[in-house]
């Protein structure tokens, strides 16, 4: 009887909590392409998760512990697709992005809400590109980084994403 008490008040105590779920920083998106754990960090330059304006230049740290080609690719809160860097190929260790040989900087622009920014690595060099057109939802989001990754090796591909908030 004490223990039915116990469980009863425990269900009546979690029934008036409010969960509210986000991407966890220390959470790795599971893909197909994510099991070789070769990229060791990604995220904006602010930290993940940070609050950045429309206008403001951002900058990602991307750490990976083997040489290999990266791509990132960013999805905004309306679900517009698009490709910050294709098929870059980065030395084992932190690489900023944009680099300054790209000549180009990421300026936040409308819509507002969370920006999700995932990359994609591989050991080798990739033969194709990842082509993003429409808008996604999250499972057409993973389905195309999933297409785009199956032709290598398990061992020779990885993937992780961040996010953060644009106001």
């Amino acid at each position: 009887m004490r223990t039915f008490f116990l469980f009863g008040a425990l269900a009546l105590g979690l029934s008036a909590c409010t969960v509210t779920v986000r991407p966890d920083a220390n959470a790795s998106v599971q893909l197909q392409g994510q099991r070789s754990n070769l990229i060791s960090g990604l995220r904006p330059d602010r930290g993940e998760g940070s609050t950045y304006g429309v206008g403001e230049a951002v900058r990602f740290q991307f750490s990976a512990r083997t040489p290999g080609y990266v791509t990132l690719i960013a999805l905004q809160s309306n679900g517009f697709a698009s490709v910050l860097a294709q098929n870059v190929y980065v030395n084992a260790g932190t690489t900023f992005f944009p680099r300054p040989e790209d000549g180009v900087m990421y300026n936040l622009a409308e819509p507002r809400g969370i920006q999700r920014v995932r990359a994609i690595f591989t050991r080798v060099r990739p033969t194709t590109a990842i082509v993003l057109s429409g808008t996604y939802d999250g499972n057409r989001w993973n389905s195309a980084t999933t297409a785009y990754l199956d032709p290598y090796a398990v061992g020779d591909r990885d993937v992780q994403e961040t996010y953060l908030y644009i106001r």
